[in-house]
């Protein structure tokens, strides 16, 4: 199927009892067994669901996979993902990724024996010298929140497999849409379904997607014995959500380039980071791997100061100031103070994440209403 028609029947199927072209909304936590053992291929909720069912379904197609499980939030699959290593295993990751996945790493599972490496993925010799005997994990994020900084994933996944080691992929800010890790040779793909793939600011979830069966069988171990599982109407909400992902990610993409040549051209922006600029570092990468650049970025003004920004972050009307993204309605964010204020300031000023950036999640108003919002607030 084309992409399209990928996204609206992905994981739906009429329901059998009543020819419901929607998903049902299985609301319950158990269900009734003809036996001991003899059921119809429900237990008990946190292990199976039918809404959750379809919905994982969908998740696996929208990636090209063949497996997919929803976790109660982003960080929770990651954390399932993080769970299938020992005390004494070491994963390498990106010096410049989300504030949550760095707090995870660091304040919860390193004080549990597992050790963390932050190189610079975009250097693919960078992962190379840093896999050792004890590496079990690469976690890489492309492009990077929020720096925009693509890695290679393909060339990522000829040094995992070289080493015997699993590479996941945060899926996040590209969707399903933009790049499709799995057919570059991950072997995990997470997603924070809260953004893109929910799309509307409306719901938290999370996803893994594979091809391995037996990675699969690890996972969902782990998913049904720890728990963090969404619920039924939170699955039917991004099930819906991924019909209009098509649609939604072609006006991201749209205003994103709009606004993008907007901040660059503004004489009170200093420096804006979008992979699509054809002097973008990434750029060859971005255009190889991804099939567009997105609505996501962020940008320094020339007065480089936490006080003007604020002025900035304070003074838009169509953006609203919040943390996430991915939803319809376009968000302006201070990373430093919300996003990734998790992360010591040395570390985010070493990576190049000043105290001034600002992020945009450029939503599907018209392009024009949010470069007015953007230049006023500016000045």
């Amino acid at each position: 199927m084309k992409l399209a028609t990928k996204y609206i029947h992905a994981g739906t199927e009429p329901d059998p009892s009543t020819g419901a072209i929607m998903t049902p909304i299985y609301q319950t936590s158990t269900y009734v067994q003809e036996a001991p053992g003899v059921n119809k291929g429900y237990e008990y909720a946190r292990s199976q669901n039918p809404t959750r069912k379809a919905l994982e379904d969908a998740y696996a197609q929208i990636e090209n996979g063949k497996f997919g499980l929803a976790f109660s939030s982003g960080v929770a699959a990651t954390d399932a993902v993080i769970k299938l290593l020992a005390p004494g295993d070491e994963v390498i990751a990106a010096n410049d990724m989300y504030g949550g996945t760095y707090r995870l790493f660091t304040k919860v599972f390193a004080k549990f024996g597992i050790r963390f490496t932050y190189v610079d993925t975009t250097d693919i010799a960078n992962i190379s010298k840093a896999i050792s005997p004890a590496t079990k994990l690469i976690w890489i994020e492309t492009p990077t929140n929020p720096l925009m900084n693509i890695t290679d994933i393909a060339a990522v996944a000829a040094v995992a497999k070289k080493a015997n080691v699993l590479l996941c992929v945060d899926n996040t800010f590209a969707s399903p849409y933009l790049q499709n890790p799995l057919d570059l040779g991950a072997d995990i793909v997470m997603h924070s379904a809260t953004k893109y793939l929910g799309g509307h600011s409306d719901v938290i979830q999370g996803c893994l997607v594979m091809n391995d069966a037996n990675l699969r069988e690890q996972l969902y171990f782990i998913q049904k014995s720890c728990g963090a599982v969404p619920g039924p109407q939170d699955c039917f909400l991004v099930l819906r959500g991924i019909k209009t992902l098509h649609v939604r990610m072609q006006r991201h993409c749209e205003n994103g380039e709009k606004i993008a040549h907007f901040l660059r051209n503004h004489p009170k922006v200093g420096k804006v980071y979008w992979c699509g600029f054809t002097d973008h570092p990434g750029y060859a990468v971005a255009g190889k791997q991804m099939r567009g650049f997105g609505g996501m970025m962020s940008f320094e003004l020339k007065d480089d100061s936490a006080e003007t920004a604020r002025k900035v972050l304070a003074g838009t009307k169509v953006f609203a100031l919040a943390e996430s993204l991915g939803g319809v309605e376009s968000l302006i964010n201070h990373p430093a103070s919300m996003t990734h204020a998790s992360i010591p300031r040395e570390e985010r000023i070493k990576n190049g994440l000043s105290d001034s950036l600002i992020r945009l999640s450029v939503g599907i108003e018209d392009a024009d209403d949010l470069i007015a919002d953007l230049n006023q607030a500016i000045g």
